[in-house]
């Protein structure tokens, strides 16, 4: 499911509003992609990148960032 508004989500380190993932990625959203049933989204687009969210424990949740460009000529 696509959302082009901030859904707040969690992780058993860390709660993830819009300003703190801002913060993180040093970009401004613009939108996000969960897959089905899943609290957590698997792309969040921010201005300048896609935002490929992998999880990071399969017994723990925790997860990490991987940005890339989405205009790989202007990077």
């Amino acid at each position: 499911m696509m959302v082009y508004e901030w859904m707040p989500f969690t992780t058993d380190r860390e709660e993830y509003t819009q300003t703190s993932f801002e913060a993180v990625i040093g970009d401004a959203f613009e939108s996000m992609f969960f897959a089905e049933d899943d609290p957590i989204p698997t792309y969040i687009w921010t201005v300048n990148y896609v935002v490929i969210v992998k999880r990071s424990s399969k017994i723990f949740t925790d997860i990490t960032f991987k940005k890339v460009p989405r205009n790989p000529v202007n990077a």
